[in-house]
């Protein structure tokens, strides 16, 4: 019996050897595949505010100039932070991936699957890829929808899909369906989710 407590021992410990030896080869080794890739910084991928975070400053200006006052470069990129800090906070990542796999009917479902650049930039780092799909992926989500979809969405989701099991967020809304700040992040964040491949024409 202690030969097979002294077998199991060694055999314990060099497990534990390749493993801490492959969780410092892995990391480098993907570091590598990323060297000489753009990194986009939030300055980069706000410079432009999106035509969603424009309309939402338009159909709700009193509430976006008390949020965000005017829309700019500056204003787009902290409704951007908020609105990814808010989606982690919430845990959206549990239920919603952030990846399209290379796997049968992904591409058909979520359009083109997911590439190393996508993931190069400030509001992809650390990744959300997700652990399971209760809820659609939402890598390609630019456009998609509406931004009166996604609030009638988030206050309450069986309004627009009857089946749905997500839980509400009308908290990030006024009574009467205006965004507060956080609702203005969250369908800002939303509506970005698939930018940084939008210009390829990825189309569902």
């Amino acid at each position: 019996m202690e030969r097979f407590n002294t077998l199991f021992f060694v055999a314990g410990l060099g497990c534990f050897a390749i493993a801490a030896v492959l969780s410092m080869v892995f990391p480098f080794m993907t570091m590598q595949s990323y060297h000489g890739m753009d990194y986009q910084t939030i300055e980069d991928l706000a410079a432009v505010p999106s035509n969603e975070f424009v309309q939402l400053a338009t159909d709700f200006p009193e509430e976006f100039q008390a949020a965000f006052g005017e829309v700019s470069p500056d204003s787009y990129a902290e409704a951007l932070l908020l609105g990814r800090d808010l989606y982690v906070g919430q845990a959206c990542w549990h239920c919603h991936s952030q990846y399209v796999r290379v796997v049968s009917n992904e591409e058909q479902r979520f359009g083109k699957p997911s590439t190393a650049q996508e993931f190069q930039n400030a509001l992809n780092q650390p990744h959300l890829w997700g652990t399971r799909r209760v809820g659609p992926d939402l890598s390609r989500e630019k456009g998609k929808r509406s931004n009166d979809w996604h609030i009638a969405h988030l206050i309450n989701p069986k309004n627009v899909v009857p089946t749905s099991i997500m839980p509400r967020y009308d908290f990030y809304f006024e009574d009467d369906g205006a965004p507060k700040k956080e609702g203005f992040a969250l369908v800002a964040y939303l509506q970005w989710l698939g930018t940084t491949l939008y210009e390829e024409e990825v189309t569902p």
